[in-house]
């Protein structure tokens, strides 16, 4: 999905100055033991292999916006789970000058049905990984998707 609308409207009014946006992350697992696999997708602007992320939409639970946009860029139905960490990304530029910065709600998601497959224009490749096995990635993302895995009943706060 492009940008959402919402944001092209308040770019009309500060150009590219920085933005404050509410994203998600959705670390959408599937399988048990050491047979556990993790969805990631390969972003179209970086190459990078990451979890789904994606913008929360105004007045959009937290949670449904992380199921929406598994389905919307892998093309799988996953349900959240749990509040996995809360954390703060740091400040982006991207290509076309766009400032951004992110208060990013990562979910632990079960997957449901579906198999991989590119949803959008966002991603290039979308595939499952097992734990053990993910490749390299930014280390934001990779104490996203600790926080994801662990077993524990609480949220980690990033700090």
């Amino acid at each position: 999905m492009p940008t959402p609308d919402f944001i092209l409207a308040l770019r009309e009014k500060i150009g590219t100055h920085p933005l404050w946006l509410s994203g998600v992350t959705a670390v959408v697992l599937r399988g048990e033991g050491d047979d556990v696999e993790l969805l990631c997708v390969r972003r179209a602007d970086t190459g990078e292999w990451t979890p789904v992320t994606g913008i929360i939409d105004p007045g959009e639970q937290p949670a449904v916006a992380a199921e929406r946009e598994v389905l919307e860029e892998a093309s799988v139905v996953a349900v959240a789970e749990r509040l996995a960490s809360v954390g703060v990304s740091h400040a982006i530029e991207y290509a076309n000058g766009d400032q951004a910065q992110y208060l990013d709600l990562t979910f632990r998601c079960r997957w449901v049905s579906g198999e991989p497959a590119v949803g959008d224009d966002e991603n290039t490749d979308a595939r499952w990984f097992p734990v053990a096995q993910l490749p390299p990635m930014d280390e934001g993302y990779a104490s996203r998707i600790h926080a994801a895995v662990a077993d524990e009943p609480h949220a980690r706060f990033r700090r």
